[in-house]
């Protein structure tokens, strides 16, 4: 009889933000994925979870997914959990997941913790719609991705590791101008937990004076539309301006 493959979500920061659910399963299981398994020792100890723990993360899950889910397949009940948050969220899961679906392998995920949430909803911007674009391109990509972003309506959401915090947001300064609308999340759920608003200028100015630690959460505002009669009275103005 096929087991059942387990999605769990990890606190991003406050140990108390683990729930009773999630903590269950992790007991339950029969082995733990885990994206470290010497970063997520303290938190299995805390809970007083014994269950055997072996690592899954972007190096070996080419090589070691088919094994995994062979073993589910067996009859095995196998949980997945990444450093912090939600795995698949800018973290290993979504390959495992993927293929899971693929041989008929039952997934389920456990509601918890992610950053990019209360970042979104505690920076004031809309969050009715948004797009997450999670760590931008390093290189190859990158100012064109930029650019898409700036372009769009929409609130947009990016990770960010604190030693390119200031580099990132002089780039969005420049795609979107320096009078767009932000915020920067720092250390969710944690004891220094920061929020910062104000444009893009005034965030660049601020990170590029002071050095920060933490994982970082850049929130965008979307681009304003500009209404359709004021388009036409810009190129009224410039029809007149060329004649």
């Amino acid at each position: 009889m096929s087991g059942k493959l387990y999605i769990v979500p990890t606190p991003v920061g406050n140990m108390a933000d683990m729930t009773p659910r999630a903590a269950d399963v992790l007991r339950e299981a029969a082995l733990i994925l885990a994206e470290d398994t010497r970063t997520s020792a303290p938190l299995l100890k805390r809970f007083g979870i014994d269950t055997p723990m072996l690592s899954y993360h972007k190096f070996n899950e080419h090589s070691e997914t088919g094994k995994f889910l062979d073993r589910i397949e067996a009859g095995e009940t196998i949980a997945l959990i990444s450093d912090a948050g939600t795995p698949g969220i800018s973290d290993p899961g979504f390959m495992l997941s993927r293929e899971a679906r693929r041989r008929g392998v039952t997934v389920e995920t456990l509601p918890g913790p992610t950053a990019f949430v209360p970042a979104l909803v505690s920076s004031g911007l809309p969050c009715d719609r948004f797009i997450f674009e999670g760590f931008l391109p390093a290189k190859k990509g990158r100012a064109t991705r930029l650019a898409e972003l700036a372009a769009q309506p929409l609130t947009f959401i990016i990770y960010e590791s604190p030693l390119r915090v200031a580099k990132t947001l002089t780039q969005l300064a420049e795609a979107c101008g320096d009078d767009r609308p932000a915020s920067v999340a720092r250390e969710i759920s944690k004891l220094h937990e920061t929020h910062h608003r104000g444009t893009l200028g005034e965030l660049r100015d601020l990170f590029s004076m002071n050095q920060t630690r933490g994982e970082i959460v850049i929130i965008v505002s979307g681009q304003e539309k500009v209404p359709a009669k004021e388009h036409k009275n810009k190129y009224r103005h410039k029809e007149r301006d060329e004649a």
